[in-house]
């Protein structure tokens, strides 16, 4: 066995044994500190290739490198969890939606772009569930909260950073196929896409609110990441 041989079955080994998401220093802890940043990229760009067209890939997410069930497993894997994740209001979902694409925001930002009372509780919904957290203070009267989504929010989306959320005004032009896929729970990226369609409209000043097609949002939830693969 080749040191690059051996150096893929350790890195492999811990990232589907490991609990969380593991960083690039977390990886070059693996092998006390003898291979470069470049290098250990190197090594994730390999093992990636190796489990193409495989139930399970290696993904990049906001905290770091994890294994996770691809997409198209999904209805294979919640037959054995039957049981339905947590449901969003149209409230919730809007609400996470203008923290997502308009950080930082304070709730009177929020309420202002929602045009109605933002009630506390949902807010704090959101900083139980590990989405939003307060990331400072806004210098004017009363010093308002700051709220911004996490790496958690990221992670629960599989998605390395802000940058790859889909663009807002795509929220407002998401065809029937995305409205499907929503539903069925498959992406999570869509569902937070159909989740507030008017708030696209309000956000990007664009469009008749009231003019826009309705959508259930009130069925719609993100779905709870796979933070690794089946034990092996």
């Amino acid at each position: 066995m080749t040191n690059t041989d051996q150096a893929l079955r350790i890195l492999e080994t811990a990232l589907l044994c490991g609990q969380q998401a593991l960083t690039v220093r977390d990886m070059q802890t693996l092998y006390q500190e003898t291979l470069s940043d470049p290098e250990i990229r190197g090594l994730l760009d390999q093992l990636a290739a190796s489990w193409e067209g495989k139930g399970i890939e290696l993904v990049e997410v906001a905290t770091g490198w994890r294994f996770q069930s691809r997409l198209e497993m999904r209805e294979y894997l919640d037959r054995l969890h039957p049981e339905k994740p947590p449901r969003y209001t149209r409230a919730t979902m809007e609400t996470l939606a203008i923290i997502a694409y308009r950080q930082p925001v304070t709730r009177g930002d929020m309420e202002d772009i929602r045009g109605v009372t933002i009630n506390s509780l949902l807010i704090k919904q959101l900083e139980d569930r590990g989405w939003v957290e307060v990331i400072g203070h806004r210098e004017a009267p009363g010093r308002p909260a700051l709220f911004a989504t996490t790496k958690q929010f990221l992670d629960d989306l599989g998605l390395a950073s802000l940058g790859d959320l889909p663009p807002l005004e795509a929220m407002g032009q998401a065809n029937a196929d995305m409205l499907a896929d929503a539903v069925s729970g498959v992406s999570g990226v869509s569902e937070l896409l159909m989740a507030a369609p008017e708030v696209a409209a309000i956000t990007a000043g664009v469009g008749d609110v009231a003019g826009l097609e309705p959508v259930d949002v009130q069925n719609l939830s993100l779905p709870v990441a796979d933070p690794a693969a089946p034990s092996v």
